[in-house]
């Protein structure tokens, strides 16, 4: 069986709507809570056949706050410098930027809530979500990678996506959310929201509203992905 280690930074951020899809390719999946891990390079994310890094309510550059985040980095590097398969998400997307010597900078607005985005390829794996609502949470946003492929942006957000090959694929949304939890994301960003001013019962309303859609072609987008890694 193939192996998935998921690097986790908070517990209400997790794969959501994505285990399932992985489970059906046959993927084992683990989660390494970051914050927790005492050497992440002793973990079963050094030998994965494939990681994911998820989202979470800090800063790349936020290394002397939280120190954990100068061995997720390295071991980015690592793990992108050897083509091992690689999907982040918001956070997870930063990290894996900022592994590969890209800036990570405060956005011109945070954007918080569902947002469409501006497909730059018609024929990438995020063709699917297209028209599609998709769920974000971010104040900062990511400078392209050297050598990567820029796959969707928003007004806001030059880079909401980019892939490196078929190996690394960098998200700035989250389209694993799976909106019959939206409370916990809710509850857990609750003093954002207060401060920043914005009415959870919108969020709330919205995912109802856009969680199934963005559930089947989120779903979708991941089935296209991991089939493209999975190709002879």
């Amino acid at each position: 069986m193939k192996t998935a280690t998921v690097l986790r930074h908070v517990s209400f951020e997790d794969l959501g709507t994505w285990e399932p899809v992985l489970r059906a390719h046959g993927y084992d999946v683990s989660y390494v809570d970051v914050p927790d891990a005492r050497d992440l390079q002793a973990t079963s994310a050094e030998d994965a056949d494939l990681v994911i890094v998820l989202g979470g309510p800090i800063g790349v550059d936020q290394t002397a706050q939280y120190p954990f985040l100068v061995d997720e980095l390295e071991f980015l590097r690592r793990r992108i410098a050897k083509a091992g398969p690689t999907l982040g998400v918001c956070l997870g997307a930063q990290l894996i930027a900022a592994s590969m010597g890209a800036t990570v900078e405060a956005g011109t607005a945070p954007e918080i809530g569902f947002l469409t985005l501006d497909l730059d390829h018609s024929d990438s794996v995020l063709a699917g979500l297209g028209g599609v609502p998709v769920f974000s949470w971010h104040a900062d946003q990511i400078v392209l990678p050297d050598g990567a492929t820029l796959l969707a942006r928003t007004p806001a957000c030059a880079c909401q996506a980019f892939a490196v090959g078929t190996t690394v694929l960098g998200l700035q949304f989250h389209p694993e959310l799976d909106a019959e939890h939206i409370e916990r994301w809710l509850v857990g960003h609750a003093h954002e929201l207060a401060v920043r001013g914005i009415d959870p019962g919108v969020i709330r309303s919205d995912a109802e509203r856009h969680g199934a859609p963005l559930h089947r072609a989120s779903g979708l987008m991941l089935e296209r992905w991991l089939d493209e890694l999975e190709a002879p």
